[in-house]
């Protein structure tokens, strides 16, 4: 009966659904328009974010549920599998070697610079400094490099009758990494990635904690999956509108991808806000460089896959301007995660970047 009622309160799930209905219904006639693109565009674009507010809120109820650090993947995951979808169905439309490539790029930019870089002011205004396990930040950040080295800069020096076999060969490398780094993330090494107790927990007479036994973990599972789903849906048709209007104001595609990065991090860039606002840095660390991860070790074997299946082109170097801008992001967050605390400085030094990001899209 109360998971009944908490449906009915689920606004998003049911807005989704009626826009989908009725874009559908009038798609022919809007595509025929630059106002109608735009309209079109402009509705679909804010119905996904209210979606991926929902796949926010779900994931957040889960991590609590489960605790550290399986909310922080939970909600990455979420993320990634939104990015992965909308990629997918964009490069299907757009026919853009290129696309998959600027989306990763742009979405970690936005997750490190833009969404790290905001919590920090955000928190440093708030607290001064704020805490987290430096262990953490080393780990992401050395797998990272790693990641980042071998998929979209390795590229250049590899032979073009190379390309195919190198590109597999990726595939099977980091699925292999991304296992054996989650399974250290929640097992063996577990404490690296974790915050402090709450004090709200149910903990039994052996000292287990339990995180909320009350969240139903089901329902709001459930109910992130539909989003996701309903997301994807009209992530199709809104490639087509983002397409039409892209080429329209001659725009170029760097923006779309920058489009997707955002609909992907608007679940993380929420749940980062409210943890820095709570004094919580550890989740936002959790959050942002581990989406950053998830984005280079799922996101490049999805598209390189469906590439393949579907005879697409596929180009992942970066170019001379991604890969000082990478670069200058992963030197910046070496020197500014080593101490265990965040501040107001660190936080406008990575935003800086991201407003310098934004600007060199215009370029």
């Amino acid at each position: 009966m109360q998971a009944l009622k908490n449906f009915l309160k689920e606004y998003s799930l049911f807005l989704a659904i009626f826009t989908y209905f009725g874009i559908s219904h009038f798609e022919h006639t809007l595509v025929h328009s630059t106002v109608g693109n735009l309209l079109g565009f402009g509705i679909l674009f804010v119905v996904i974010i209210y979606a991926a507010m929902s796949v926010a809120h779900h994931a957040e109820m889960l991590a609590e549920k489960f605790g550290e650090p399986y909310g922080t993947l939970i909600l990455t995951i979420s993320a990634v599998v939104v990015e992965i979808v909308i990629i997918v169905i964009m490069m299907m439309h757009a026919q853009s070697p290129v696309l998959a490539r600027d989306t990763i790029y742009s979405a970690i930019m936005l997750d490190i610079n833009g969404l790290l870089g905001l919590a920090a002011i955000i928190g440093g205004i708030k607290y001064g400094e704020q805490p987290y396990n430096v262990d953490s930040s080393n780990s992401y950040l050395a797998m990272l490099l790693v990641a980042i080295g071998i998929a979209m800069v390795m590229p250049h020096f590899i032979d073009m009758a190379h390309h195919d076999m190198f590109m597999m060969f990726n595939v099977i490398m980091f699925v292999l990494l991304y296992v054996v780094f989650t399974r250290i993330q929640l097992t063996s090494h577990k404490y690296f990635f974790e915050h402090k107790v709450d004090e709200d927990e149910v903990c039994d007479a052996s000292g287990h904690c339990e995180p909320h036994a009350e969240i139903n973990a089901w329902y709001h599972a459930s109910i992130l999956v539909a989003s996701i789903v309903l997301i994807g849906v009209l992530a199709e048709i809104l490639s087509v509108f983002m397409g039409n209007t892209l080429e329209t104001f001659k725009m170029p595609l760097a923006i779309g991808a920058v489009g997707v990065a955002v609909i992907s991090a608007a679940p993380e860039l929420i749940t980062a806000v409210r943890a820095a606002v709570d004094n919580r840095m550890q989740t936002v660390i959790n959050i942002a460089l581990g989406a950053s991860l998830a984005t280079i070790l799922l996101t490049i074997p999805a598209v390189i896959l469906v590439s393949r299946y579907y005879g697409l082109e596929l180009n992942l170097s970066l170019t001379p301007i991604q890969g000082m801008m990478l670069g200058l992001t992963l030197l910046l967050s070496i020197v500014n995660f080593s101490d265990g605390e965040t501040n107001v400085l660190e936080g406008f030094l990575h935003f800086i970047l991201f407003i310098v990001f934004a600007f060199l899209l215009f370029v």
